[in-house]
């Protein structure tokens, strides 16, 4: 007699029809996966646009009504949400808090698991917690999408900047040495005529408060040195397999979270690092924390702080050899470790523990 698969609510962070990437990334890509591993995902809640602290009132019954065995919360927390999970907790749901780039202690202890994204974040929670906080990174997305490695030229170089942004500069690089060209993929829809450019700009401008502000703004969007296309996730991988090297320059200031000494860019995944490595990229990249755990220093990659240091491995990976052979090795060093069947083996493993599939396997396995 075959046993119903066990039901996973996902309370979503973003609307599956249009998720932002960490959605996408940590929840909505590995369905499959569960469903292959005896488990069926189910969207309990899902915002019309990104909220990390909705009104989940009443989500508890409705996911006990359902039949709801385990509840992953993705990224969402808040008094609500807390509430939700001590409700689960008398109606016998166990409750998953997923979490890419926050510290909540207080989520950490209402949930019966905490996924977070690296080494690095959990670290940062109260050690009391770290036994049953995990760690489940992205999974790279296009692993069979790399750059031919039987390309070399000389030349200018071709760097993509991918990001989740609108910048109007480079951080810490600057202007791009004559030697390099730069193409960043991000925030930058296109307006729909020149005016309407120029509008959009206005409006950008306008909304700074100081003058100052507003007259640095000004002159960043003129004197713009790349080029910029507006983000999709076909568009940025099509830029990349075109690109000689991919750069990942991060402002680096002093901004700390609510109640943390750390900054933002300190909590930030690798996400963005493997996916150009799995590439086939030479990658230069800022001294992120989770950065560290990845790249091997001028063998797989290239760990860079101020712009002397940028200049100087920007200089390094003219060398078209060069290029090619760290381009293998940052693949052949992330394409398993990062792949999202080795992080959904992670988070099944953790989802046996706390449905009990893994304490029948232990108790069958003794038997025979």
């Amino acid at each position: 007699m075959n046993m119903l698969p066990a039901k996973i609510g996902f309370v979503l962070l973003s609307h599956s029809s249009s998720p932002i990437p960490s959605t996408r990334i940590s929840a909505l890509n590995m369905f499959p996966y569960l469903e292959a591993a005896g488990y069926l995902p189910v969207v309990v809640f899902q915002p019309d646009t990104s909220m990390e602290e909705p009104d989940l009132s009443g989500l508890s019954k409705k996911m006990a009504e359902q039949g709801i065995e385990i509840a992953y919360f993705q990224k969402v927390h808040g008094k609500s949400a807390l509430k939700e999970m001590g409700q689960l907790s008398k109606l016998g749901i166990k409750a998953v808090y997923g979490v890419c780039d926050l510290v909540k202690n207080d989520m950490a202890e209402a949930a019966d698991a905490t996924i977070v994204v690296t080494e690095y974040l959990k670290r940062l929670y109260d050690p009391s917690l770290h036994e049953k906080i995990h760690v489940v990174h992205d999974g790279i997305e296009n692993p069979g999408i790399f750059k031919p490695f039987h390309e070399r030229k000389n030349g200018k170089l071709e760097a993509v900047l991918v990001t989740s942004s609108e910048l109007h500069e480079i951080p810490i690089i600057g202007s791009p040495p004559k030697f390099m060209d730069v193409t960043i993929v991000g925030r930058y829809p296109t307006p729909p005529s020149l005016f309407g450019g120029m509008k959009q700009a206005y409006w950008k401008i306008r909304s700074k408060a100081a003058i100052s502000e507003k007259i640095s703004l000004a002159f960043k969007m003129m004197k713009r040195d790349f080029r910029t296309v507006n983000w999709d996730i076909a568009t940025a991988y099509k830029v990349m397999a075109e690109a000689d090297i991919g750069i990942i320059p991060v402002d680096m200031r002093h901004d700390p979270l609510p109640g943390l000494e750390i900054s933002y860019w300190q909590v930030k995944s690798e996400n963005r690092l493997t996916m150009k490595m799995a590439m086939g990229l030479p990658v230069i990249a800022s001294p992120v924390p989770s950065y560290e755990e990845v790249v091997v220093q001028g063998k797989n990659g290239f760990l860079a702080s101020g712009r002397q240091d940028w200049m100087s491995c920007l200089e390094a990976l003219r060398d078209p050899d060069l290029r090619l052979e760290m381009g293998r090795k940052a693949r052949d060093s992330v394409i398993r470790r990062y792949s999202m069947e080795e992080q959904a083996a992670k988070l099944i493993r953790i989802l046996d523990m706390l449905s009990g599939k893994r304490r029948e396997a232990d108790q069958k396995e003794a038997v025979t």
